[in-house]
């Protein structure tokens, strides 16, 4: 399966290294170069889509494991996932595939056209579509795109599960076509967004725009002594609630993984303290992995 290179607007030369434009990093790469998020690179002077159906994870999940709690409960979806993520969280819990590049995970190639019917095959599982997660799917959107038009055509629904860390051009390419999303706000500062290669007011700005388009569920996962406080639940609930207090939330819970096996897992009674804090603002939030 060839690479997919990117429309237009995603090219910018700068003498001769070209600089991505799919996320805030704008990786200015050489011939052959990979960006940070080990999916996008510099082949033969065009950024191209490396990870395009490259598929490391695959299964058919309940919908509420996305999550996705206001989105067709009770029914599965078709996800799927392949390698790479443009931010570098030293908890993630998918770091095998998330945190490679394609000579570091095995993958299987898999064309839109074979993913959309499958999806369609899996009907009598109560399947509604294809869940695009498991590593960081805008890296790849060529491929999400392709796909999801397809979903949409047998009449299934896409969702996405996402760090949100996009350029708004790329959220209006994948948007007629995704019916919901789980986005990841890591937590309300500018300096723990830092910590992991991000930023706050560029997911802000995806949240928001992608709230006035299509379902939308919010996930935070609470490190001990990270984000954990209750001032920041307080004004993280609040700017949500300015857009939709209707937004649901998720709340999880941390437990030591990748970079951070040495911390203690976050105690189940800080969930359910910061909960209810939330929930002063929102009317639907939810607890997870407790």
């Amino acid at each position: 399966m060839k690479e997919k290179r990117e429309v237009g607007i995603s090219r910018e030369v700068r003498g001769e290294r070209i600089s991505c434009q799919v996320c805030k990093h704008h990786c200015s790469l050489a011939e052959g170069q990979y960006g940070r998020c080990h999916g996008r690179m510099n082949r033969h002077g065009e950024i191209v889509c490396d990870n395009y159906g490259r598929l490391t994870a695959m299964m058919l999940d309940p919908i509420e494991k996305k999550p996705l709690r206001r989105f067709y409960p009770g029914s599965r979806i078709l996800s799927v996932g392949s390698y790479g993520c443009n931010l570098s969280c030293p908890f993630c819990q998918n770091f095998e595939i998330s945190m490679a590049g394609r000579q570091q995970v095995p993958y299987r190639e898999v064309a839109p056209e074979e993913l959309a019917e499958m999806a369609y095959r899996y009907r009598e599982d109560r399947n509604i579509g294809v869940a695009f997660t498991y590593n960081e799917p805008l890296i790849g959107f060529e491929y999400l795109k392709d796909t999801a038009k397809l979903v949409h055509k047998l009449g299934m629904k896409n969702v996405v599960v996402t760090n949100g860390f996009a350029e708004l051009w790329v959220l209006e390419e994948i948007l007629p076509d995704v019916d919901a999303m789980n986005i990841d706000l890591k937590g309300f500062t500018d300096s723990y967004y830092r910590k992991m290669g991000g930023d706050l007011e560029t997911v802000k700005r995806f949240i928001e725009k992608a709230a006035e388009s299509c379902h939308v569920e919010l996930t935070t996962l609470i490190v001990p002594g990270e984000n954990d406080s209750e001032k920041e639940m307080v004004e993280e609930a609040r700017w949500i609630a300015s857009l939709d207090p209707g937004i649901p939330l998720h709340l999880t819970r941390f437990f030591p993984r990748y970079k951070m096996e040495g911390r203690a897992a976050t105690e189940a009674e800080t969930i359910y303290r910061l909960k209810g804090i939330a929930e002063r603002e929102l009317r639907s939030v939810y607890t997870g992995n407790l």
